[in-house]
């Protein structure tokens, strides 16, 4: 009895997690920066009772606060990018190095049939990556009812 009680909560408490995210940002990941300002200035209007004078003001200080934000999204952007460059060039030099050191230790066949295991390998995880981001996507998207 105790394990079939423990075992309702826990797929209860996997379904809960397994819910879309709907929380106080939900739907708000896709708007321009101009619809940005204005749901941020129409909420604020609403629950601090601004005046127009001042519902104006907090515009103009929500939008640069809202380009200030973009811009630095955008350079965090831009970093990751230059990151992930360096980082393909570094592993790519490292392979080059690993290939050469490999082709002085092992005989011709030895090295071919290496670099064959290796295609295969990696080929191999293309695969399972491919499998994942799409098992992952077909999860994310939103249940038709």
């Amino acid at each position: 009895m105790k394990k079939l009680i423990v075992a309702a909560l826990l797929v209860v408490g996997v379904t809960a997690f397994a819910q879309e995210k709907e929380g106080r940002r939900a739907g708000r990941e896709n708007l321009t920066s101009e619809q940005k300002v204005d749901f941020q200035v129409k909420k604020m209007t609403k629950d601090l009772n601004l005046n127009d004078k001042q519902a104006q003001e907090v515009k103009a200080l929500v939008s640069k606060e809202v380009e200030k934000r973009e811009a630095k999204r955008a350079e965090m952007k831009e970093v990751q990018t230059k990151k992930r460059e360096e980082m393909k060039a570094k592993r790519d030099a490292e392979q080059a190095a690993l290939s050469a050191d490999m082709k002085k230790i092992l005989t011709a066949e030895q090295f071919q049939k290496w670099e064959k295991n290796r295609e295969e390998k990696k080929e191999h995880m293309k695969e399972k990556m491919t499998e994942r981001r799409e098992k992952t996507k077909s999860h994310d998207l939103p249940e038709s009812k």
